[in-house]
C-alpha cells in the first residue's frame, strides 16, 4: 500500500456538473430547470430540446461525470488518498441540494468542491458558486449543520488538463489525409458567452477585452500549438473561435462561429481543420451536436476535411491533475508553502474567488469565495 497523502482539513470532495437527461421523458423539465426564472414556454423548450431528442433524450455527461468518479476514486486509491468523492448536479438528478444533505448526514464538515468547468466566467464559476449559496441555505432551513465548502482554483492550464488535449490534437492531424495535413488549421473552440459577461470574468483587474475567459482560453490555445509545433516539427495556423451560442439575437456574443469559421477557412484555400473543443470537459450535448453533428455536417456541404479532437473526459492524467489540486489546496489550507503546477503565461489562478469575480447581472448570494455568507 502507498503512504497516506494527507487531504485535511477536508473530509471529502463533491464533483459539480451541469447534468442532463437521461431519457426523452427528461428533455422538457430538465430545460425547465436550465431555464427557469426566464419565462420560456414548454412548445419552445420542445423545440430547444430537438438536439436532445436526436440522441434518444439523453445528454451523455451524466455517464461522463460516472466515468470521471471512477477514475478519481481508482486514482485517490492507489495513490493512498482517503478522500471520498460525491457528485451533485446544478440542473439533474443527483441534485446538488440533495448531495449536500447526504454529505452533510454522513458527517463531512470541510468539502472541496471541483467544478467541471476549468475557466472563469460567470456561468462556469460564479453560478456553480450561487447554486451551492442556494443549497446551503435550503439546508439552514431545514436545521441541519452547515459544512464549510471551498473550491479547486481553476485548472485551464494545469499539465493534467493541457496534456491529454495536446495529444488529441496530435491524434486528429495524424488521421488526416496525408496531403492536408501539413496545412491543416487548428480551430479551438469554446462555448460561446455574451460580450459583456466574457468582459467581466475573473478579478476585477483582468476585466475587459474578453476579460479572464477568453485570456485563459488563448492561453491553452498557445500552449496545445506551441506543443504540436515541437512535436511535429510543424507549425499550424489556429484561431479561438466559439459555439453553442443561446441568447437573442440582439445581445452581442462571442464570434466568430464555428460554423461560420469553416465556412471562412474553406474559402480562403484552408485544406483541412481539426476541431479542439478545449472549453469542455468531456464530450457533452454540445460536443456531441454542436460540432460532431452540425459543424461535421457544415465541413461536408464545403467538402472540407476535418476532424474532431478529443476532450479530457476521464483521462488518468485528469484524475491525477485534481488529485494533485487537492494536495495543493490541503497544505495551503494547513499553512505549508506550496508550488502550484501550471503551464503558460498566467500562472495559477486564484484559490479564493475575490469580491467583484465574474459578477451576475443580479447580484445573488455565492458560497465558496470572498464574499460568501457561509464563511
Amino acid at each position: 500500500m502507498p503512504d497516506a497523502l494527507d487531504a485535511t482539513p477536508y473530509d471529502a470532495l463533491l464533483l459539480l456538473s451541469f447534468g442532463g437527461p437521461e431519457g426523452p421523458d427528461d428533455v422538457v423539465p430538465f430545460l425547465e430547470n436550465v431555464t427557469r426564472g426566464r419565462g420560456i414556454p414548454k412548445e419552445r423548450l420542445k423545440e430547444v430540446g430537438q438536439h436532445y431528442f436526436l440522441f434518444g433524450g439523453v445528454s451523455p455527461i451524466n455517464d461522463q461525470n460516472r466515468a470521471l468518479l471512477d477514475a478519481l476514486s481508482k486514482d485517490f486509491a492507489d495513490h493512498g488518498l482517503d478522500l471520498p468523492v460525491y457528485w451533485g448536479n446544478r440542473n439533474w438528478a443527483p441534485y446538488l441540494t440533495d448531495t449536500l444533505r447526504e454529505m452533510v448526514r454522513d458527517g463531512r464538515r470541510r468539502i472541496l468542491v471541483l467544478a467541471t468547468s476549468a475557466y472563469a466566467s460567470y456561468s462556469g464559476c460564479r453560478q456553480y458558486r450561487e447554486n451551492l449559496a442556494d443549497a446551503l441555505a435550503t439546508l439552514e432551513a431545514e436545521g441541519l449543520e452547515l459544512p464549510r465548502i471551498d473550491k479547486l482554483r481553476h485548472y485551464f492550464n494545469h499539465p493534467g488538463f493541457v496534456e491529454p488535449m495536446i495529444d488529441g490534437v496530435l491524434r486528429s492531424l495524424a488521421d488526416l489525409p496525408d496531403a492536408v495535413r501539413a496545412g491543416a488549421h487548428i480551430a479551438f473552440t469554446t462555448h460561446s458567452v455574451p460580450t459583456a459577461a466574457a468582459d467581466a470574468s475573473g478579478p476585477a483587474e483582468r476585466h475587459g477585452d474578453g476579460g479572464a475567459y477568453v485570456e485563459q482560453h488563448l492561453d491553452v490555445a498557445r500552449l496545445i500549438a506551441d506543443a504540436v509545433r515541437e512535436r511535429t516539427g510543424v507549425g499550424h495556423p489556429w484561431q479561438l473561435v466559439y459555439q453553442s451560442r443561446s441568447g437573442a439575437p440582439h445581445i452581442p456574443w462571442l464570434e466568430p462561429d464555428i460554423c461560420d469559421h469553416l465556412q471562412e477557412q474553406h474559402a480562403a484555400g484552408v485544406p483541412a481543420v481539426v476541431m479542439a473543443p478545449i472549453g469542455f470537459v468531456s464530450d457533452h450535448m454540445e460536443v456531441l451536436y454542436d460540432l460532431d453533428t452540425e459543424a461535421d455536417a457544415k465541413a461536408a456541404e464545403l467538402g472540407l476535411p476535418v476532424r474532431r479532437s478529443a476532450t479530457v473526459g476521464a483521462d488518468p492524467r485528469f484524475a491525477a491533475a485534481i488529485r494533485e489540486l487537492v494536495l495543493e489546496r490541503s497544505s495551503i489550507e494547513r499553512g505549508q508553502d506550496v508550488t502550484p503546477c501550471v503551464l503558460g503565461a498566467l500562472g495559477p489562478s486564484h484559490d479564493v474567488c475575490p469580491v467583484g469575480c465574474c459578477p451576475a447581472r443580479a447580484p445573488r448570494p455565492a458560497a465558496a469565495g470572498a464574499d460568501s455568507p457561509y464563511a
